[in-house]
């Protein structure tokens, strides 16, 4: 009886591997050896799909933009419930990738998912009106600020112990022990709340824009 055949090598098998690698160890637990190990082929074989590592992590973060929804950016919709929309879509698609935000951060740089992303929000905010300079400052903002809540949780940096917050040294922690196990409840409030008041003043921006054209 013949031999089951492997699965070919390909680019997509290698961006899946090295995605859950990073996923589950992180950035660093990213090497040649590790994949191949992973993928049951020798080490040079996959230099015939990319010829370094860092090529090998602009492709998994390229993977993790390519799920971000950019559909709000279509049909004209108003560009704040656009920007709010989007905004919760690239949060959704970093959550479950955290240790990959490093790489995203560095900027789209020849990533083909990630410069469609750049190119739909800068052309909806043109498009609704605002010049050029401040189309590409709020898609900087709003990288930050997605990129930045994805970082970490903020809840979860306390812990469960209420005696890790001693009310004669931190006079107004007195309830930070609770915040971990409402972790998700907490860090979503705050995105929401950080989203909402960047928007507003955003809206106030563009109202004077209006007035002065």
């Amino acid at each position: 009886m013949a031999r089951p055949r492997k699965p070919l090598l390909s680019r997509d098998r290698i961006v899946e591997a090295a995605g859950a690698l990073v996923d589950a160890e992180g950035l660093e637990a990213v090497s040649t050896r590790r994949l191949a190990a992973a993928l049951g082929v020798s080490g040079p074989s996959l230099y015939n799909h990319f010829r370094t590592k860092d090529e090998i992590l602009d492709a998994v973060a390229d993977s993790v933009s390519a799920r971000v929804d950019l559909s709000m950016f279509e049909g004209g919709r108003d560009w704040r419930a656009a920007l709010h929309a989007w905004a919760h879509s690239y949060r959704d698609a970093l959550a479950d990738h955290p240790n990959i935000v490093p790489v995203l951060a560095r900027g789209p740089g020849r990533r083909p998912a990630g410069l469609r992303l750049a190119d739909a929000v800068f052309g909806a905010m043109t498009e609704a009106g605002w010049p050029p300079s401040q189309a590409t400052r709020i898609g900087a903002l709003m990288r930050y600020f997605i990129l930045g809540s994805a970082v970490a949780s903020f809840a979860r940096g306390f812990v469960d112990d209420r005696t890790a917050y001693d009310p004669a040294d931190y006079p107004h922690l007195g309830q930070a022990h609770l915040l971990a196990e409402r972790g998700r409840e907490v860090d979503e409030g705050a995105f929401e709340t950080g989203l909402t008041a960047l928007l507003d003043g955003l809206a106030l921006q563009y109202e004077a824009l209006k007035e002065t054209a």
